[in-house]
């Protein structure tokens, strides 16, 4: 009895760079919550790297759109002057 083949899988490495530690450190922390479960993120440097796996191209282009708008909010809220 032969099991059914396996999904494809679609994977997608992003490197979202910023200017200093300090804020991917402070952004990572405004997403990172969110993303559980959908995304592996990791700060690194001056970056946030993001290791995404979907099951098809479209769920990852919704992965992927889901990150980049909390990131820009998170990233407008961190960098914003008092």
């Amino acid at each position: 009895m032969s099991s059914a083949p396996e999904a494809p899988k679609v994977r997608c490495t992003l490197r979202i760079e910023f200017p200093s530690n300090e804020e991917a450190t402070r952004v990572h922390r405004a997403v990172e919550l969110d993303n559980q479960g959908y995304v592996s993120t990791k700060v690194e440097g001056d970056a946030i790297l993001a290791e995404i796996e979907a099951s098809s191209l479209n769920s990852l282009l919704h992965t992927l759109d889901d990150l980049l708008s909390c990131t820009t909010l998170a990233e407008k809220i961190v960098t914003k002057k008092n």
